[in-house]
């Protein structure tokens, strides 16, 4: 079976992290959006199962399941989303039927193109739909909207983001999803920290959690000061050669370790 109901195995870091994302003050997520998964070491992942909410997540709204599985059904192009929902299931238990989330396929592509990476795991991905950068990816400047960084912190915390255009939820998603993510990871070596995903929303992707919502906060900021921007004229970006240099200062990848939990 693919995917299991194993709450024992949900960290307190995981949900902590959701709840966090899911606090309405946040305006991260509102009512059953979102998820968040957590890598195990074992070839799963636990992550949000569906129509939980993350403001009130307990270890009972997760379920754990296998990265390989959800790989092939994304590489078979016979496979369709009931082929998806199948795996996803994890039968009902406590009276209720757990199955993992629908977006479940971004939580394994992540996963599976950074064992391919030599780099440090990135431990979790955080998946949430604030208002500001969901409202930027469904302007007409979705796609170059963060071409360049426009102040200095944003560079240092989610380095250079991926967008990826809109898909249905689902098996299209995942898909789209996985090609773009080993696009990116076979050009630099390395996973984004921000990923934006177009009339959608955005994941964070961090080796602790609270990296990944400093990612996810710093974006949400980002995706802020270009909407201001453009309401004042135009968006002046920093342009590349002002701060390709900070990612060779020490103190600055000392910063971007401790602010993003990456270098």
């Amino acid at each position: 079976m693919t995917t299991t109901w194993h709450p024992d195995l949900v960290s307190d870091e995981l949900i902590a992290l959701s709840r966090s994302l899911g606090d309405p003050a946040k305006d991260l997520v509102i009512l059953a959006e979102g998820n968040t998964s957590e890598l195990l070491g074992d070839g799963r992942i636990a992550v949000k199962a569906s129509g939980a909410y993350l403001s009130e997540t307990t270890r009972a709204d997760f379920v754990v399941t296998e990265i390989e599985p959800l790989i092939a059904v994304m590489e078979d192009e016979r496979a369709d989303q009931e082929d998806l929902t199948a795996l996803l299931d994890a039968g009902v238990h406590d009276g209720a039927r757990r199955r993992g989330s629908i977006e479940t396929l971004v939580h394994a592509a992540v996963q599976s193109v950074q064992a391919g990476l030599s780099e440090q795991p990135a431990a979790f991905v955080a998946h949430t739909h604030p208002t500001p950068v969901v409202g930027l990816l469904a302007s007409v400047h979705a796609a170059t909207a963060f071409d360049e960084w426009v102040y200095s912190d944003e560079a240092i915390v989610i380095g250079t983001p991926l967008f990826v255009p809109y898909a249905a939820p689902g098996i299209d998603l995942g898909r789209l999803f996985l090609a773009r993510l080993r696009s990116y990871a076979d050009e630099r070596g390395a996973l984004p920290s921000a990923v934006l995903l177009g009339n959608h929303g955005m994941l964070a992707i961090a080796d602790s959690a609270r990296a990944a919502e400093a990612i996810t906060l710093m974006t949400v900021k980002g995706a802020r000061v270009r909407i201001d921007a453009l309401s004042a004229g135009g968006v002046q970006g920093l342009g590349g050669d002002t701060v390709s240099h900070y990612f060779e200062r020490t103190d600055m990848i000392e910063r971007r370790r401790n602010l993003a939990g990456t270098t």
